[in-house]
Order: structure tokens, then sequence, then C-alpha cells
């Protein structure tokens, strides 16, 4: 029997290559009408947004397949990156007809076409996406012992106290300047790799760690000197060799698009001894800055004073950034290995493309990941369409789609909504792309996973927000609920990215208090343990690491997928709902063995019929 769809760009009856094509690859369409329909020419209409240039290909009728009629053409893909849209028309021979679009058959305006991404390919360093990152805000993971803050930039304060809430309220002013700090440092981490690496850890990826006047230092002073109250640069040495030593890369925070307004660069309140931009138009930074007019009013990042925006096409700039003894190139090779581009909408896609360069040039493996809350190959910043996947930029980028598509699922969503949203990002990027992306629950941008799925509402004050605590039974829920999460984390392609005490249970609103300290001691052990022993898998099977996905079922609360190899299978099956129903899949083999608990299911004649648990999973491998 025929296929029930004219064209499905995601079948192979429909269309070679699956999803995004590299320059020059040829691609192959086939359109199928109903043979009753009557039509009798075909074409499908290109139109290349970066090139601003539109084509129509004539399709050929080939064959009659059963009850329909199929159109058949293949073209080059241009042999420069490119972003094309195209939708069909379909007309009889007495000139009647109508357009093919995503939403079926019509003859009116509004067209809604499919993607078709043309990339240039290029190396993609495979370590990051077959690996797990653990994400560190580095204040708050382990501190050996407390720093005294006097004469650094800043009027920082230290908490006592490692278990203390951070600062949440306003100054007099009205802001928050999150000054006060708890007094995590490099060494800290150096401390706590064992253990990291029994999360199954392969990439560590640092919030800032140069020297700021905050503790989440975003608004960097000094891009050449780490934070003393994190340590020094030979501290960065030592965790970055004792990491390596355990199979493990850094990944550190790249904060480009602006600096703090205490800065070197622009030292608006004179701390730093030389001339900043802010105080003299001779300063060797003037040109970094916007100023209209010099020096009270300046561009600045979302309008935050504290935050001035630079100037990325400044030569100086980029220069001091990407220049052979430049910043990027340094802490290379000090140690790190690739950065992650923080607001990578902020920055010209010129300027992304100088990073990677000198980034590649420095290290050919090492890694640009870039900050991006949407789906990357659309992506539209400042009017303008960005090139970040198209092989000349980013290797990969933070998987917003990725959190925001479970979450929906997990909180009583439809499973394959979640489905949908991932094959769209799954036909729309790059294979090595897809590959590479951040996969997370939450950052230091988000609440904690736990607070959002245990909590039944948001607390509408923010002081009601600081003091709010799961209760045991809102607390177990979520803790069922994020077990399933990190399982679908694991076992998906990407990165999983675990943001640091996610895994030991730590709740949370919106920053800072999702930015507490780690809780060494109170850890929730059981949750940990599964964590670790998802990690431990994702690090011994082949087919967690580069598998590829295929979906068994998605339908309401039920969600089963697969990672296969030629050699190995891994299938994971969960129901998000209460209950306990009974799910049919297929299976090769005899038996499926349970990965995390070693219990065992019989299959018969090729399927498996599983009883799943109520706010659980198996895990399944052949």
């Amino acid at each position: 029997m025929s296929e029930p769809f004219v064209f499905d760009p995601r079948s192979q009856a429909c269309k070679v290559p699956f999803g995004a094509a590299r320059c020059g690859e040829t691609v192959s369409l086939r359109c199928r009408p109903l043979r009753q329909e009557g039509f009798t020419h075909c074409a499908v209409t290109l139109s290349l947004e970066f090139s601003a240039a539109e084509r129509e290909i004539p399709l050929s009728p080939v064959c009659q397949d059963g009850d329909r009629t199929c159109f058949f053409a293949e073209f080059p893909a241009p042999e420069e990156p490119e972003l094309i849209w195209y939708h069909f028309r379909l007309w009889r021979d007495d000139g009647s007809g109508c357009v093919l679009d995503r939403t079926g058959y019509r003859s009116d305006g509004g067209l809604s076409p499919w993607q078709l991404t043309v990339y240039r390919e290029s190396h993609t360093p495979e370590w990051f996406g077959a690996g797990v990152t653990y994400q560190i805000f580095p204040d708050r993971f382990c501190r050996l012992a407390v720093p005294d803050p006097t004469g650094l930039i800043g009027d920082r304060t230290v908490h006592e106290r490692w278990d203390d809430t951070p600062d949440w309220r306003p100054d007099e002013q009205g802001e928050i300047r999150n000054r006060d700090f708890f007094g995590g440092s490099l060494a800290g981490i150096t401390a706590k790799l064992d253990q990291l690496a029994a999360l199954g850890v392969t990439t560590l990826y640092l919030c800032p760690i140069f020297e700021s006047a905050s503790n989440h230092r975003y608004n960097t002073a000094d891009y050449t000197r780490i934070d003393p109250m994190l340590g020094t640069e030979e501290d960065f040495r030592a965790l970055c060799a004792a990491a390596k030593a355990r199979g493990i890369r850094v990944l550190l925070d790249g904060v480009l698009n602006h600096t703090g307004s205490q800065s070197r660069y622009f030292n608006a309140d004179g701390f730093y001894p030389t001339l900043g931009a802010a105080q003299s138009r001779e300063s060797p930074y003037y040109s970094w800055y916007t100023f209209h007019p010099w020096p009270d009013d300046y561009d600045a990042w979302w309008g935050i004073r504290t935050l001035p925006a630079v100037r990325e096409e400044d030569p100086g700039y980029i220069d001091y950034m990407t220049g052979p003894e430049g910043i990027l190139r340094r802490w290379l090779r000090a140690g790190a290995s690739g950065w992650r581009l923080d607001v990578a909408d902020e920055l010209p896609d010129p300027f992304i493309e100088t990073i990677r360069a000198a980034v590649e040039e420095t290290d050919p493996d090492a890694l640009v990941l870039g900050e991006v809350w949407e789906d990357a190959s659309t992506k539209v910043a400042y009017s303008q369409r960005r090139r970040y996947l198209l092989g000349r930029e980013l290797h990969g980028v933070m998987n917003y789609p990725f959190r925001t598509a479970l979450l929906a699922y997990l909180q009583g969503g439809d499973a394959d909504a979640f489905r949908e949203a991932m094959e769209t990002l799954r036909e729309n990027y790059p294979p090595a792309a897809f590959a590479s992306c951040m996969n997370f629950l939450g950052t230091h941008d988000t609440p904690r996973i736990l607070t959002v799925l245990g909590a039944d509402r948001v607390p509408e004050s923010r002081e009601e927000r600081a003091a709010f605590r799961l209760s045991p039974e809102q607390r177990q829920r979520g803790i069922a609920l994020v077990r399933m999460a990190a399982m679908v984390l694991f076992c998906f392609p990407g990165s999983p990215t675990v943001y640091y005490g996610d895994e030991a249970g730590m709740e949370g609103w919106e920053d800072p208090f999702n930015r507490g300290a780690y809780p060494w001691g109170q850890e929730d052990t059981a949750l940990r343990a599964h964590f670790a022993a998802l990690g431990q898998l994702r690090r011994t099977r082949p087919s967690l690491r580069e598998g590829q996905l295929h979906w068994l079922y998605t339908v309401g609360p039920l969600m089963a997928f697969l990672r296969q190899t030629e050699t190995e299978r891994t299938a994971l099956v969960l129901n998000a709902g209460g209950g306990a129903p009974m799910l049919t899949i297929p299976w090769q083999g005899k038996t499926a063995r349970e990965l995390l608990t070693g219990a065992e299911f019989p299959a018969e004649n090729g399927l498996l019929t599983l009883t799943l648990p109520p706010r659980g999973g198996l895990l399944l491998g052949s």
C-alpha cells in the first residue's frame, strides 16, 4: 500500500538526503499526488535566502506507484552555504492546479514552505557530543578556605556559612549587584574531579572565571587574569592537567559582547592604573566602545550601564581576542579545550568566523559552542538571518528547545510534541551540529529542574520564591520526574549536560536562587547514584554516544525511542503519566535487559511487551 502522504521530507521515499545537505551534494525530491487528482505536471520552487535568488525546477513523472503518480527531480545543492525554502507547484493539462507546502494543497497566498539547510562540511570535534558535560558556577561549587576579598575589584562580601541563601534583595539604589561571594575556587573543583569522573563527566563547562566585580563574572574586568578569589593561572593549568588525566576536558565561557564598566578596558571608577575608555579618548581601548557623547552615554548590553557593549568589528578588539597572542588562544594554550560564546546572537557572523578560525588554528580539535535559545538554523537577530551552523562559525549550540519540549512532555504534554520538536531540529541542523548540541535540564539562567517539576505553581512574589522549598510530596513527585528527565537527557543525541547540583537534588527558582552552594554531605544520594549510573552507561555504550535515533512510540504520556549501532541497541521507554500501562515495541533478540536494574524481559516474535511504572521508565539493552 502506498504511504498516505504526497510529500514528506523525512521519508526517503520523498527526499534524499534526510535533513540538511552538504554544499554541492545531490538532492533528490519525489512528489506523489493521488492519480485521481489528475496532475500531469509538477515543479519545485526554491527560494535561496542568502543569495536572494529563486529557481524553479521541473519534476518529471517517472512512475505510477499504486494509486499515486510519482514526479521526480534531482539537483545539486549550492556550492556555498545557503538556507533554501521550497514548495511544489502541481497542475493539469488544462492549466488548473495548486501549490503544495507544509500545510497541504492550497491556492491562496501565505506559503509555509519546507526548509533545506545547505552547509559546508568541516571538522567538528567528536569528543563533546559523545561525552557528558557538567556545568559549574565556580563561586558556588567547592570552597577549600574562606577567601579574603580585600583589595579586589568590586565591593565584595563573603558568606561565612556555605549553606546561606545568596543575596537577592536590591540595594538602596534598587539594584541587585551580585557582590556576595561564597568562595568556591578552581582548586576546589580540582579536589572534586574524582567525584565528577564517577558521574561519567568528560567535559567541564565553567561559567566565567576571569577577574570581575560580580560573583557571576559575566562583567569581565580583565580577560588576562583569573579572578583572585578563584585562584591563579597556575591553579587553572593544574585543573586542566588533572582533568585531562581523568579524560575530562575544560570548556570556558567567553563573554565577548561586553565588558564590565569597572574593567581595565572601560575603567569607569578608576580602579585600574591604566587609562580606560571612560577616562580618556587616548585610551587604547577607546575605539572598543560606542559613545554618544563620550563619556556619559554609551551602548550597553540591554541598556545595563554596568555592561558597556564592545564594537566587535573594531580591529584592535578583534586582534586582542583572536590575534596570535589573543585571549582565546592564550587560554587554549593554558589547557582549555574550547569556548562557549555567551550571547552569541549579539556577536556578528564575521566575528564568530574569526573566533572559530583562531580557535582551530590553535587547537584543531577545540570546540566553539554558542548560546542560542531558539532553532539556530533559522535564528534572526537584529533583522539578520544568522549563519551559525553552516560550517564556518559554531560547531554546536545550547539546546534550549530540547529543555522546553522535554519539560512540556513531563508536565502533562504529548510525547509526540517532543518527538516533533526534536525531529524539526534533526532535519534543520547539519548532522554533526545536531550531535554536538549541549542538551540540558537547567543552567544558571533557568530555575532548578527539581523545583520546576515538583512545584504545583510558581510563587508570585520574589520573597516567596526566595523562601520556597518543596513539600515532601512535591519533592517525591519532582524527583520521579527528574529521574525520567535524566534518562532522556543521557540517551538522546548530543552532550547530556548536568548543571551542578541538579544530580544532588538542589532546589531554587530563578537567579540567584538557582545558584546556591553545592550541598556537600547533604546530597540526595539515590538521585546522584541514578545520574552516575546513566553517566557510566553513556561512557560504556557506543549506541548511546553515536547510535542512530529511531522513534518507536510517542502517544500521550508514553514515549519510546531507540539508539542503535551495527552491534548494539539501547531503547528508552517512558511513562510520564499515572497508572501502569502496557506497551509493545519491536525488539531483536529473545530478551531485553533493563540496564539500570539488571531485570530481563522476554521477547516473542520480534515484539517486547512491557508494563510501565507510573512516572517512570525502562532503559533496555540488547
